[in-house]
């Protein structure tokens, strides 16, 4: 039988982990000791296509916070973050002809720089302007707060940057409840920022989308762009479709919801009867990938995170606490408990 591909929470460029040093360093922390202690040392960081689970990330940036003593540091990380911190899809960005462009190109490339189970970032564009969405990473805790900030500062950063001016958002949702330094978010919106909304967007105007960027060169942007094409062909080829069931099971999960063959059909764009048929000749059933998926899930949840086993029940799509202990102590032998126990 075909083995069910592993999954793990995501990753993305240690880029991100050298960002979060520079904004140390601008606080007056020297982040050597720290970045080493994580196995960042200097020529980790300068390996081409070096890559950091997300857990490693976040307990990182809790490192950092506790050491600056600064909650917002994920603020200060976005005031410092530059296109190329994005890799091939940065400096791709940073040739396009307008704002909008850049954004389009950043957004669409972001698998070449970061990947996480839960989805994946999007651009929404209307008549009026465009929304830059991050995916929801609830429930939120001190450990994940910095990421959202780093990053939705961070495009807006990077894309003032691009055109050589401040760019402030005309909207500002974030989807957990106001922290302590809330009033630190006001230079990136031309209004109150909205907490506890539905999700974690930037709002840019019609105007701010159409800003030219003066560094274009028409050729060199061409020639990047094809280069991220060939780069995003290449994580993508290959796929078994199991694998694609499994990429799109994680963003499934949540809320006491479990998918079903039919819903996941339906976004494969193929019937039911040919998905279940087209699985069976990989050696590999739905139900066995829906399970494998929560194990590994569960396992990542478990050994590299804080989350309370409410938490990690929900965001797994079980109905609850008792329901996913029952589950885990099946796949596993062992409790989530013992397991986590072990751990530490």
């Amino acid at each position: 039988m075909t083995p069910a591909p592993r999954l793990r929470l995501g990753e993305l460029s240690v880029n991100f982990a050298g960002l979060l040093g520079q904004a140390l360093g601008a606080s007056g922390y020297a982040p050597q000791a720290l970045l080493e202690s994580f196995g960042l040392t200097p020529q980790r960081l300068a390996e081409p296509g070096a890559r950091l689970s997300i857990p490693r990330y976040m307990r990182l940036g809790h490192a950092a916070i506790g050491l600056a003593g600064e909650p917002a540091l994920g603020l200060r990380m976005g005031e410092l973050c530059r296109l190329p911190v994005a890799g091939l899809a940065g400096v791709a960005a940073a040739q396009a002809p307008t704002l909008g462009e850049a954004a389009r190109t950043l957004l669409r490339f972001e698998p070449l720089y970061a990947s996480n189970y839960r989805g994946h970032s999007h651009l929404a564009e209307d008549a009026e302007g465009a929304w830059l969405w991050f995916y929801s990473i609830a429930p939120y805790n001190r450990f994940n707060r910095f990421v959202v900030d780093s990053l939705l500062s961070g495009w807006l950063h990077q894309l003032g940057a691009l055109v050589g001016a401040p760019l402030v958002a005309e909207q500002l949702l974030i989807e957990f409840p106001a922290p302590g330094y809330a009033p630190a978010y006001a230079p990136l919106c031309q209004q109150p920022v909205r907490f506890e909304a539905p999700g974690n967007g930037v709002r840019l105007s019609k105007q701010q989308m159409a800003l030219p960027n003066p560094a274009h060169c028409p050729g060199t942007w061409q020639q990047l762009l094809q280069l991220c094409e060939t780069e995003l062909e290449q994580l993508t080829r290959g796929r078994r479709l199991s694998e694609r069931v499994v990429a799109l099971l994680g963003p499934m999960l949540s809320g006491g919801r479990e998918p079903d063959l039919e819903s996941l059909a339906a976004r494969l764009k193929m019937p039911s009867w040919t998905l279940r048929r087209k699985l069976a000749e990989e050696g590999v059933g739905f139900r066995e990938l829906l399970n494998d998926t929560r194990r590994d899930l569960a396992l990542a949840y478990i050994r590299d995170t804080e989350l309370a086993f409410g938490e990690i029940a929900y965001l797994l799509g079980f109905a609850s606490a008792e329901a996913f202990a029952r589950a885990f102590k099946r796949w596993s032998g062992e409790t989530p408990g013992c397991v986590r126990k072990a751990r530490r």
